[in-house]
């Protein structure tokens, strides 16, 4: 089975200014009635009453509840991929910087929507098609590094290991800290901010791509 993607739907882009906004705030109460129900128990007439509208004017934007929430998370995935990119730093002269402006670009992007990241999760366990969501915004990710330490480090491997191989083994650290963090707040002893996520695991990336520690001031950069 394909993935969804916001390309193969069917919803519509609405032309006018009004359109826009009813769509905009469409997507903004879903996201609260996925935040609160989860994927499986949503309803569409919970974002209908949620965001004030018919049931047929929320047809006429999205035509189901997948066809809603792919588009809900392909916003928020955007919208990470342009926090985690770093422009303000220089990678190839300073990696360590650059590596924690993208981790925490990452990490506070996935603490403000956490709740509807979780849902994807929960939505990937039922339908592969969300499974396959995921899979893609991930591979988005891992690409833009895999090129980045090719280019600015001439890094290709580490220790014979493929850096691909590598990346995505780092990936999955940053993934799963972001998910038990923030997406499981309730099940920590203790909360963990997101500049203390970012820190963490900016330093073991550091050390598995550049194999030494980081700079002394990276605490407070």
């Amino acid at each position: 089975m394909q993935a969804l993607t916001r390309d193969e739907n069917t919803s519509i882009s609405p032309q006018t200014t009004k359109g826009q906004r009813t769509r905009k705030n469409i997507l903004n109460c879903a996201r609260k009635v996925f935040a609160r129900a989860g994927y499986v128990t949503l309803r569409m007439s919970d974002v209908a009453e949620e965001s004030g509208v018919s049931m047929g004017a929320l047809y006429r934007y999205f035509q189901n509840k997948d066809d809603l929430f792919v588009n809900l998370i392909g916003d928020i995935h955007e919208q990470m991929f342009q926090a985690s990119r770093a422009p303000e730093h220089d990678f190839a002269v300073a990696p360590y910087q650059a590596l924690l402006a993208a981790n925490r670009g990452y990490m506070t992007h996935y603490h403000e929507n956490r709740d509807v990241l979780r849902a994807l999760i929960e939505a990937g366990t039922v339908d592969e098609r969300f499974r396959d969501v995921w899979w893609q915004m991930r591979t988005r990710h891992i690409d833009r590094f895999v090129y980045a330490l090719k280019t600015s480090h001439g890094i290709k491997t580490i220790s014979g290991i493929p850096v691909r191989t590598i990346v995505e083994s780092m990936a999955s650290l940053v993934e799963q800290s972001a998910y038990t963090w923030f997406a499981q707040e309730d099940l920590n002893t203790e909360p963990i901010s997101v500049e203390t996520a970012a820190q963490v695991v900016t330093r073991v990336w550091y050390r598995t791509f550049f194999d030494k520690e980081p700079p002394d001031n990276s605490v407070d950069s």
